[in-house]
C-alpha cells in the first residue's frame, strides 16, 4: 500500500521547538524509527514537510493522481485554520488520519480546534511517534 505522510508548518524544528511537548526526536529520527516499524516490502512511505500552505495541497492533489491508499496528516497550526487544507482532503476522497505529536485537547483553547477532523477517519492525539504508526496501522485495513 502506498501512504503519504505529510508534516505541516513548524515540525521540521521538533527536537528543538518547545521539546517539553514535543519531545527531544528531530522529525528524521520519527521518520527513521517509524519506517524501521513498517514492512516496506508491503507498503511504501513517503514523507513530506513543508510550511507552506499551497504546498501541502499540491501534494495532497498529488496524491490523488499518484493513487495513494492513505494519507497521514500534522498539519500543524493550519489544523486549526486552513479550510484550504480541509476542502482538499475532502476533495480527493483518500482515506486520512489526522496525527499530532501533542495533545491538542490538553493545549490552548485555539488549538482544541480542527477543522479538518470531519473530514478525516480518525484523530489521532498525544501520542507521540507512536501516533504515526497507529495511523499506518488503521489505514492498512482500508
Amino acid at each position: 500500500m502506498k501512504f503519504l505522510i505529510i508534516n505541516g508548518p513548524n515540525l521540521n524544528l521538533i527536537g528543538i521547538r518547545e521539546p517539553e511537548i514535543y519531545g527531544q526526536e528531530s522529525l528524521e529520527h520519527i521518520i527513521s524509527w517509524v519506517t524501521k516499524q513498517v514492512d516496506t516490502l508491503k507498503n511504501d512511505l513517503q514523507w513530506f514537510q513543508s510550511n507552506s500552505e499551497g504546498e501541502i495541497i499540491n501534494k495532497l492533489h498529488w496524491a490523488f493522481e499518484s493513487k495513494f491508499n492513505g494519507i497521514i496528516i500534522n498539519a500543524g497550526a493550519y489544523t486549526h485554520y486552513s479550510y484550504a487544507i480541509r476542502d482538499a482532503i475532502s476533495a480527493i476522497n483518500i482515506p486520512t488520519v489526522e496525527v499530532h505529536l501533542s495533545d491538542i485537547n490538553l493545549r490552548e483553547d485555539f488549538r482544541k480546534k480542527s477543522v479538518i477532523k470531519d473530514v478525516t477517519i480518525k484523530q489521532i492525539t498525544g501520542k507521540g511517534k507512536e501516533g504515526y504508526l497507529e495511523a499506518i496501522n488503521l489505514l492498512s485495513k482500508y
